[in-house]
């Protein structure tokens, strides 16, 4: 087989188009391919109606390499005219219109992409500019969008992630059933809460059910706007970290006044009360234990803290608001300032906490969303504009179809 008709069959070329040469330059390690067209050929517009020439282009794209040769195809592609006088590109197998490189080479690089742990590692890995890497990443991304399937989305997660140093976030719509990201906006506010869930289409957004989101007045205002029909349920994880603020702000209080005292049994003792004793080493636990079972106001808050887990463990609303107001009425009495604030809070709220009773979401998938969005931050060393860090948490989180389509396949 001629090295012609090898690059012909591979490229799985039809009329009018045909590998015309192949070049190899062993020692620069590159192949080109110049791909010809047959003379005489009727050329039909994208929609199917007859066209006339009007000029030819000189197109250049990277393809997949050859024996670790860097290859690229060179062919004249037509500009064809419209019956209504409009102009345009003529369309080739091997790509799409108006891209540098072939859908092959496209297919491979996303792929590249998604299995790298930076955008630097994949630069090097397929030897394009970050220019050009960036632009795969785009296409990729506006593939995926066009294509996503919005048949199903019971239901949606809201949270928040800081975007730069500072007081600077975004906000995060997941879809809680398929454990996906499915649109970001800059701020963290109810216009951008309204953002995100607008990019729900209409039918969608009706079908929704309820919407996991933490405590602020944004995000309630934004999901009873936008999403009238769905429940506000709050957060589990939200709840169990105000908790463990106001253990840490009575212990804070509290370490200081015993120092004072010369009494440093809370000294370096922060992350024994967040993680509790069945998570501490052995080494440390049964000191805690022994704090825990004090009189100190600390294990007071803590207890109270730990308690309120059973509020999760309730069969339905009403035994969910019994067990409530126990609780309530027991942080009241702690006569913990801090611990007292967080009870009002949390009676203030009681309507989303007991939602998780009917429908028992939580924000658990945006957690785990949010510990690898972390990381790409920490890959990218940090993201100068809001459109590329979208651009990114979209590409690696998600879940889009965002490979190329051959015509073939």
């Amino acid at each position: 087989m001629e090295d012609k008709e090898f690059f012909d069959r591979a490229l799985q070329l039809e009329a009018p188009w045909f590998v015309r040469s192949v070049k190899l330059d062993l020692q620069e390690k590159k192949v080109e391919l110049e791909i010809g067209v047959e003379k005489g050929w009727r050329w039909k517009d994208g929609e199917g109606g007859a066209a006339q020439v009007h000029g030819w282009e000189e197109r250049e794209w990277r393809h997949l390499n050859t024996m670790q040769c860097e290859t690229t195809i060179r062919a004249r592609v037509p500009r064809l005219k419209r019956a209504d006088g409009s102009t345009e590109v003529a369309a080739v197998p091997w790509a799409e219109r108006y891209t540098r490189w072939t859908l092959a080479f496209e297919d491979y690089a996303v792929q590249v992409i998604e299995a790298c742990s930076s955008l630097s590692a994949a630069a090097d890995l397929l030897g394009l500019d970050w220019s050009s890497l960036r632009r795969i990443v785009e296409r990729a991304v506006e593939r995926g969008l066009s294509r996503r399937d919005w048949t199903r989305m019971d239901y949606l997660g809201l949270d928040e992630k800081s975007f730069r140093r500072g007081q600077s976030y975004v906000t995060i719509g997941s879809d809680l059933d398929r454990g996906v990201v499915f649109e970001v906006a800059e701020g963290q506010n109810t216009e951008a809460a309204k953002a995100v869930i607008g990019a729900l289409p209409p039918k969608q957004r009706a079908a929704v059910k309820a919407a996991a989101a933490d405590m602020s007045p944004a995000m309630a205002a934004a999901v009873h706007s936008e999403l009238p029909q769905a429940e506000l349920v709050h957060d589990k994880f939200h709840v169990s970290k105000l908790l463990g603020e106001a253990v840490d702000k009575v212990r804070r209080a509290e370490a200081k006044k015993l120092a004072a005292q010369g009494d440093d049994s809370l000294k370096k003792t922060r992350f024994w009360w967040l993680y509790g004793q069945s998570k501490l080493p052995e080494k440390h636990a049964v000191n805690f234990e022994r704090l825990a079972q004090s009189n100190l106001q600390t294990s007071r808050a803590w207890l109270t803290k730990e308690n309120f887990a059973g509020f999760w463990q309730q069969r339905d609303r009403d035994e969910g608001r019994s067990f409530f107001d126990q609780w309530y009425a027991s942080a009241c009495r702690s006569k913990l300032p801090a611990v007292k604030r967080v009870a009002h809070t949390l009676k203030d709220h009681l309507r989303g906490l007991l939602a998780y009773f009917t429908h028992p979401i939580t924000n658990a998938v945006a957690e785990g969303l949010n510990s690898k969005i972390q990381a790409i931050k920490h890959a990218a060393r940090g993201f100068r504009s809001f459109a590329a860090y979208r651009l990114r948490i979209l590409f690696f989180c998600g879940g889009l179809d965002m490979r190329p389509r051959f015509s073939n396949s």
